[in-house]
């Protein structure tokens, strides 16, 4: 029963670390507005990772043209992440 919370923990923790580098990829993307993002790789990046900081984005509006919340987004995400791969070792070190 152990190794399964384990396991469950480990697999969440790898999503949002792959989830981190498909956010970051996003990010550094934005500033490049002649991108076109109707290419199938750039949609489906950006069909991910939109729902994601539009939370952020209605919290934190853009100030002098520059987006703060991608920054809380990633605090958050790393958060997360760190709290399901502590649980993934602690749950593996307990059984």
């Amino acid at each position: 029963m152990s190794s399964s919370i384990a396991l469950i923990a480990t697999g969440l923790a790898t999503f949002l670390n792959i989830y981190f580098v498909m956010l970051i990829a996003r990010i550094l993307l934005s500033w490049f507005p002649n991108l076109n993002w109707y290419n199938p790789p750039l949609s489906f990046l950006a069909q991910v990772t939109d729902p994601y900081l539009n939370i952020f984005r209605s919290f934190i509006p853009p100030l002098g043209g520059m987006d703060f919340s991608p920054m809380l987004a990633i605090f958050a995400l790393q958060i997360v992440s760190s709290l399901f791969s502590s649980a993934a070792a602690q749950a593996a070190y307990l059984y």
